[in-house]
């Protein structure tokens, strides 16, 4: 108890008084003047994205091979996050401790062999204190093995197009072979904010586990912007030796999520600082700009001999572009192309077409559409009567 306790104290006074940084809007209220490349002047390799539309901001040596530390959590919380959506886990559910998951050194949560954990403790774990020990059960949960776990993360990374990443553990802690980019990293957090339920854990800034027990063990969240830095709510930081500060964060403000890794920086302060010059660039400079709300009609397409004559199709989401703030949205357009000649059978999430947007001549975003239903194939009588009705038909 003693020694997790000093543990969770240590954490709070070092992240106190390296997180309490200045916002570079008060340093530089001059945003819009700024050079890209002081944005993250002392970082090994860094990235800025908006999360909604995936356009990139801002890069530096975004495609550099590095390791990644404790960031490697973020695929380890994403592919949990996915069991728990496929219906696989259930945050109840409850989480075993093996004397391998126990014995990882670092960053834990001083796990016991034979300690029972529930799934939402364990995400707790991994996303507030980082904790290795916490990584490896969970991995030991899905897969039955770390290795089994590591060989799911890399298959996920090809799956997202994470052409710069090699997992050979589940936490990060140094081994050969292990690294991803600044690049891959915001592709990976991008996909786990699809699941909006992970910011309660990676956005929390302190917590208990095992409160009402003999050993309580204090939380306090290693990512420091989360109670800093306003709208903060996540993702996951990182140090070794060898791979330096990392953080991979997420802000959000006016409908703007943005994303923004590090890599690399040369203490806390810095890592921290230079996330801060990275949101405050995206905030005072771009926002989002919305093409379709969901539920608007985009249009309605005929299909041939289908059990249906046509679909109606609806936005199914909000489709957005980022654009400058000083830019005038009236040069934004956008033109929908559909399949043309479209037939039956038509499968349910088949692309049927493309909402593109420009601004004057240039090519903004380009989204694909797809039919929200399945439209199966007429039969001859359907057919016939939908044949002989149009022949007789009299307005």
């Amino acid at each position: 108890m003693k020694k997790a306790l000093i543990a969770g104290l240590f954490a709070f006074i070092v992240g106190w008084s390296s997180a309490a940084v200045p916002s570079y809007a008060e340093e530089n209220s001059n945003t819009g003047g700024l050079s890209q490349g002081e944005l993250a002047p002392s970082a090994r390799s860094a990235i800025l994205l908006d999360a909604d539309t995936g356009t990139i901001i801002y890069e530096k040596n975004s495609h550099d091979k590095l390791p990644p530390a404790s960031i490697t959590k973020i695929m380890t919380m994403l592919l949990t996050m996915e069991a728990i959506d496929e219906g696989r886990l259930k945050l109840t559910d409850k989480v075993r401790t093996s004397e391998y998951a126990a014995s990882m050194g670092g960053s834990q949560i001083f796990l016991e062999p034979g300690e029972e954990m529930t799934v939402e403790e364990m995400l707790k774990g991994i996303a507030m204190a980082s904790g290795n020990d916490a990584s490896v059960a969970m991995a030991e949960k899905i897969a039955g093995t770390e290795e089994a776990f590591v060989k799911l993360m890399n298959e996920k990374a090809a799956e997202l197009g994470m052409k710069d990443t090699h997992f050979v553990n589940c936490n990060g802690l140094p081994a050969d072979n292990h690294y991803t980019s600044a690049h891959d990293i915001a592709l990976m957090s991008r996909e786990l904010l699809k699941y909006e339920g992970i910011t309660k854990y990676t956005g929390a800034y302190q917590d208990y586990l095992r409160k009402d027990t003999p050993k309580p063990f204090w939380l306090v969240n290693t990512n420091k912007l989360v109670r800093f830095y306003t709208g903060a709510d996540g993702l996951k930081t990182g140090y070794t030796s060898e791979a330096k500060f990392c953080l991979s964060a997420t802000a959000k403000r006016d409908g703007l999520r943005t994303i923004a890794v590090v890599m690399g920086a040369p203490d806390t302060k810095t890592r921290n600082n230079e996330v801060s010059r990275l949101f405050d660039y995206a905030f005072s400079q771009y926002a989002m700009h919305s093409i379709y709300k969901p539920g608007e009609v985009l249009g309605v397409l005929k299909v041939q001999k289908g059990s249906v004559p046509e679909i109606t199709i609806q936005a199914d989401k909000e489709y957005n572009v980022l654009v400058k703030k000083n830019a005038k949205t009236e040069d934004i357009r956008h033109e929908l192309q559909w399949t043309e000649g479209l037939k039956a059978p038509v499968a349910a999430g088949q692309v049927i077409g493309k909402l593109s947007v420009y601004q004057g001549d240039a090519l903004v975003k380009e989204f694909e559409l797809t039919s929200p239903v399945e439209v199966k194939k007429a039969g001859f009588w359907k057919l016939f009567k939908r044949t002989t009705g149009k022949l007789f038909h009299v307005d």
